[in-house]
This record gives C-alpha cells, sequence and structure tokens, in this order.
C-alpha cells in the first residue's frame, strides 16, 4: 500500500476526519468482468481506439468522446455500450473483502454512497443481488458524471458533510480518483494488479491519496489515518 501525505490533517500526528466513503461500482465493489478495451475498440474502430489511447495515459472516457456524436452515430455507440453492460450484468460478482468493508463502516456508522458511469439498471440489480445499500447512489443518469466532481459534491451535499471528510474509493484514475480530488475529498486507488505503478501512469494530472491492492486493507487504512465519526 502506498500513502500519501493527508491533506489538513492539521498538527503532527492529528488524525483527519472521516464522515463518508463514497465508491465506485464496477471494478471496485464488484469484480470487473467487463473487457472495456473491447468495449472501445467496438466503438471508436481500431485507428481511433489506438490513437486516443496514446494521448490519454490515465485512459479512455469513451462517454465523453461519443458526446459530441450525431444522433445516429452516438446511438449505435451506446447500444454498443449497453450491450458490453448487459453482458457484464449477467457475470456480476461481488469483490471479495466488499461486504466485511461495509459491514466494518456500517458498524461504525460511516455513511456510504456510490457513484458509477453505469446505468441505473445495474445498481439496482446491484443491490438487489448483494443486499447492500449505497445512499444516495448516483448512475450516469446523474449528470454531469466522473469524473466531474458533480456527483460527488452532490452526496457530500446531502449528507450534510464537507468533502475534506469524504474519502472516494475506487479502481480508476481517470475518473475515480479525479472526481475526488477536484471535489476536494480524499482518494483512495484500488490497483489489484499494480497495472498503475507503470511509468506511463508517473505523469498523470490527479494521484490518489493512498493505494491498495484489495479492499481488505482499507480497514487498517482508514483506522491508521482518519477519526472515524458519523
Amino acid at each position: 500500500m502506498t500513502t500519501l501525505p493527508s491533506a489538513g490533517a492539521g498538527a503532527v500526528g492529528r488524525k483527519a476526519r472521516l464522515r463518508g466513503v463514497v465508491f465506485d461500482m464496477d471494478g471496485t465493489l464488484t469484480v470487473p468482468v467487463i473487457d472495456f478495451q473491447a468495449m472501445y475498440r467496438a466503438v471508436l474502430g481500431e485507428d481511433d481506439y489506438l490513437t486516443i489511447k496514446a494521448s490519454n495515459p490515465s485512459g479512455i472516457d469513451i462517454l465523453y468522446h461519443i458526446e459530441n456524436w450525431s444522433p445516429e452515430k452516438q446511438q449505435r455507440a451506446y447500444e454498443i455500450i449497453a450491450d458490453f453492460e448487459r453482458q457484464g450484468l449477467d457475470r456480476l460478482q461481488i469483490m471479495p473483502g466488499a461486504s466485511e468493508l461495509c459491514g466494518f463502516l456500517e458498524s461504525t456508522n460511516i455513511r456510504r454512497g456510490l457513484i458509477t458511469r453505469n446505468v441505473k439498471a445495474a445498481v439496482d440489480l446491484f443491490h438487489s443481488r448483494f443486499g447492500m445499500t449505497f445512499a444516495p447512489a448516483l448512475s450516469r443518469e446523474f449528470r454531469p458524471y466522473k469524473p466531474d466532481p458533480a456527483p460527488l459534491l452532490h452526496i457530500c451535499s446531502i449528507w450534510e458533510v464537507p468533502p475534506n471528510e469524504v474519502m472516494m474509493i475506487g479502481d480508476s484514475l481517470k475518473d475515480d480518483v479525479a472526481c475526488g480530488k477536484r471535489a476536494g475529498a480524499f482518494t483512495c486507488l484500488l490497483d489489484e494488479t499494480g497495472r498503475y505503478d507503470s511509468p506511463e501512469f508517473a505523469n498523470v494530472e490527479f494521484k490518489p491519496d493512498y493505494k491498495v491492492s484489495s479492499l481488505a486493507e482499507v480497514y487498517s487504512l482508514l483506522e491508521a489515518n482518519f477519526e472515524l465519526t458519523p
């Protein structure tokens, strides 16, 4: 686990206050099952995919790239994305450690929210299948979506908790970490395979405050670095 200095920690030895945790869904609370690179290739075409990938080291924002396409081309793109997402729902699995971490947060009365670029139907299925509730739970029907800070700031507003007392946890530098940092929240990157240790990510705009290789590591991170108060 890699940690960076915590913003707003105050005097030496003083822990920062944490009152809420907001999670990404796909690849964070659930096992990654969608082949995003195949999705991007199907939507963009091989040549455009390679060009865009080369100029976006943090990853491709497919929703951003299709926003200004013609209605017909955009509709086809959304159909391809929806097909990949439907296949993902059929294989939906809970991420190891997610249930236990949520139980820990519940025992300490720490709020739990969710922000995903997936659709509301996927969030509803996640809630019903795994018996965990996140509130608010914002899907891509909420605009603007990640990496814009708006969804995280919206959750903070509903909770009546300032962003600097909230942590965003996700597996994407370009979506989750960027959203959290732009909002002024703490951020934790879930990097199971160590892919973000690659030199190609050395100069990205937003870097996480913490990095873990599994959700099981989040317990000790929270207890060591934060005053957990509702």
